[in-house]
């Protein structure tokens, strides 16, 4: 599983997938059919996701489904700033 922040078009969202990358293309797949054509994201720790988000983490990952390519945690850009600071951020994964 890989959890990351996804800059898009609309703004950022918090994802959890069941991939194991943040390139695969099923998820790249779904991402489109979401109209996620694009992005950069960012990889986090499984830990310091569920430590920010707590209950609703649990909650999402409990229903990511091993058919399932991703969940979106927190689509809300205003609380995703205040959750997580620039400076955890590693190196971005670009999609085009």
């Amino acid at each position: 599983m890989k959890t990351g922040i996804f800059f898009t078009g609309s703004g950022p969202l918090v994802i959890i997938t069941s991939c194991d990358s943040l390139t695969n293309p099923n998820f790249v797949k779904k991402l489109s059919s979401k109209g996620i054509k694009k992005f950069i994201a960012y990889e986090l720790p499984e830990e310091l996701v569920r430590n920010r988000y707590g209950l609703h983490f649990e909650t999402v990952l409990n229903d990511l489904h091993q058919d399932d390519d991703a969940r979106v945690i927190d689509f809300d850009g205003h609380n995703i700033f205040n959750h997580f600071s620039l400076k955890e951020l590693g190196n971005p994964v670009f999609y085009e």
